[in-house]
């Protein structure tokens, strides 16, 4: 894995939505090899309940800017010190289909413990870089979205955990910005509008 990539692209902006967000992309090095950190959002949250996201939340007034909303959220949500963390740059803004547009942050962290705050995350995750680019571990598939028109949905599946929807996208371009994992040209399969999440 090479940061640099990250360090020098330059990342598009989304500034049609209605709500601003931001969120890290934690970055931990192990003997093992380099890691991503993940939560896994509380089950009685309204918006995406269960699913697996980064740490991160919606800007309040008192954030000066994207980047403090980034870690005041990940300090309150798994206990990360601002003092703990390097950014290492940004990734493109998305939309998502709550209606925000999401800013992320690459980040390293220290390789320690971690503790969730039970009101918003239910477990973190810390899954292998080479679990995310292993091609057996993903798969894709291709549906017309009612806000956004023609969409292709990732998912990664590494030890027993789903990431997909809009983490998975920020994923797919930490991974082709770090790695040399490619995303396939074509989706698994095409999907109705109305079809099952398979997760």
């Amino acid at each position: 894995m090479d940061l640099s990539g990250v360090a020098d692209h330059e990342a598009s902006a989304v500034t049609d939505e209605e709500r601003e967000a931001a969120v890290l992309a934690p970055v931990i090095e192990r003997s093992t090899g380099p890691h991503l950190l993940f939560t896994k959002r509380a089950d009685h949250l309204g918006e995406h309940a269960g699913q697996m996201s980064f740490p991160g939340g919606g800007r309040e007034p008192s954030d000066v800017d994207s980047e403090a909303t980034a870690l005041r959220e990940a300090e309150e949500e798994i206990g990360l010190n601002p003092a703990e963390t390097e950014i290492v740059g940004r990734l493109d803004d998305i939309h998502t289909v709550t209606r925000y547009a999401v800013r992320p942050f690459v980040t390293r962290v220290p390789d320690r413990t971690y503790t969730p705050d039970e009101r918003e995350v239910a477990e973190i995750a810390v899954l292998p870089i080479a679990g995310l680019t292993d091609r057996s571990n993903y798969d894709s598939e291709r549906r017309d979205h009612p806000h956004y028109g023609d969409i292709r949905l990732h998912f990664f599946r590494v030890d027993g955990y789903t990431v997909w929807g809009a983490t998975a996208r920020i994923v797919v371009q930490f991974l082709r910005l770090a790695t040399d994992w490619e995303m396939p040209p074509e989706p698994d399969r095409v999907v109705d509008p109305d079809a099952d999440f398979p997760v």
